[in-house]
């Protein structure tokens, strides 16, 4: 197997510019799937909370952290990839943002949307924050609400495509400083790649809440 130093060595004599995207850029060795990303280990939930005709489900997490290095690999082997603090300032004021909601990013499967006001795409704190309204009556919400508040989900991973980064001097690290998730999604997945981000299932009715966490979201990736 390639280390992490003659990958970054046949890197650094082939790559033209430090500005070029990884080539083949994926997220195991055997390059198998679509590529992830990760990101550190913060909160998430689903509440279910009652309106004056019917429950709403509410869906809150988050889906990427930001300045937490990870491992990928590109046609040259392994390296560190880091997604900036502002990595997504500009796709998340873009004019009609299109990013749905869906499930095992089946985009026939979608349970909330940014263009119909169901789905809110925000950075705080932690990173890109995710908030869904829900529809109890979907199918697909029936599916999938019980098995995240029993456990038996609970990964999420998105999509999106990488607008600019940069290598290390040493084309041992690349740096994502933009991208763009419009027409991407936001997937509630069975697995991700990410082992540091968490999610969770609050229940709600009146002030009773609960609240458990959940393990690993991750960010998939496309070009």
């Amino acid at each position: 197997m390639t280390t992490r130093s003659e990958a970054a060595q046949r890197r650094s004599s082939e790559v033209r510019q430090r500005v070029d995207r990884p080539s083949k850029r994926h997220s195991s060795s055997g390059g198998a799937g679509r590529p992830f990303t990760r990101a550190a280990l913060v909160d998430a939930a689903v509440t279910t909370r009652a309106s004056d005709s019917s429950s709403t489900l509410v869906f809150t997490g988050h889906a990427s952290v930001t300045e937490t290095p990870y491992e990928m690999y590109d046609w040259f082997g392994p390296y560190t990839e880091i997604v900036s603090e502002g990595a997504f300032d500009e796709t998340l004021n873009r004019s009609g943002l299109d990013v749905p909601l869906v499930l095992g990013h089946d985009q026939m499967r979608r349970i909330a949307r940014t263009t119909n006001g169901t789905l809110t795409l925000a950075m705080d704190a932690d990173g890109l924050a995710v908030t869904a309204e829900l529809d109890p009556e979907d199918r697909d919400v029936q599916y999938i609400v019980p098995k995240l508040r029993s456990g038996l989900v609970d990964e999420m991973s998105f999509a999106f495509r990488i607008n600019r980064g940069m290598w290390s001097p040493d084309y041992t690290e690349y740096r994502i400083e933009e991208v763009d998730i419009h027409r991407g999604d936001v997937a509630i997945v069975g697995y991700g790649a990410n082992p540091f981000t968490d999610g969770g299932m609050r229940s709600q009715a009146g002030d009773v809440a609960r609240r458990r966490r959940l393990l690993d979201l991750a960010v998939a990736s496309y070009k």
